[in-house]
Parts: structure tokens; sequence; C-alpha cells
């Protein structure tokens, strides 16, 4: 499956950095899985690894996989970077999610 996701020029920008202390070849890889107080949780994590079934993204060098799995919950998304009062953080503005909790890191279909 290939899923329409796309990366924020802020995110990208955040992504560079965060990659930039790390290993050549390092790259950020976004899922989603179950838990969470909303039913649905999105996982962050850097991963040297691009498996076959992955979709990877780019924008401005920054490099974005996602698993197979959790394509169908992120299609439409964009990934992006927020820096507000409370805090800096990726944010998934995702049209799918029928409901979030209040922090924004869990949200259900």
């Amino acid at each position: 499956m290939t899923a329409n996701v796309t990366l924020s020029a802020s995110a990208a920008r955040q992504i560079n950095t965060i990659l930039a202390g790390q290993t050549a070849g390092t790259l950020l890889r976004v899922g989603v899985e179950g838990g969470g107080c909303s039913g649905f949780s999105y996982t962050f994590a850097l991963d040297a690894d691009v498996r076959e079934d992955d979709q990877l993204i780019e924008r401005d060098g920054a490099k974005v996989v996602i698993d197979e799995a959790s394509l169908p919950f992120l299609d439409g998304s964009e990934i992006d970077y927020v820096d507000e009062l409370i805090g800096a953080a990726f944010k998934i503005h995702n049209p799918n999610a029928t409901a979030a909790c209040g922090c924004g890191t869990s949200f259900s279909i």
C-alpha cells in the first residue's frame, strides 16, 4: 500500500537537526500502535533500517519511513513540527482521526 503522507517544512528542518548528530543512514520512523487514551498512539523512533514494505517520505533532505501496517491510519496526514508556548513537538495532522486526546499523541478512528 502507498499512502499520501507529507512532511511540513518545519518538520523537515527539525528532522535534519536531529539526524545531524546521528550515524549516516539514520532516519525517523513514524508509526501507529494500539493503545493510548483514545485507542491508537503515534510512535517516533530513530532507525537505520528501511524494510521492503516501508514507505519512504523525503523533503529537503529529511527522510521518514512508515511501516505498511501504519499506512492506512496515516493516509492523507501531514507530519508537522510545532514550537508553542506549552512546548515543541512533532504533531500529526490526521484527517482520519475522529477524536484525539488532549496531548495529541493518541487518536481514534
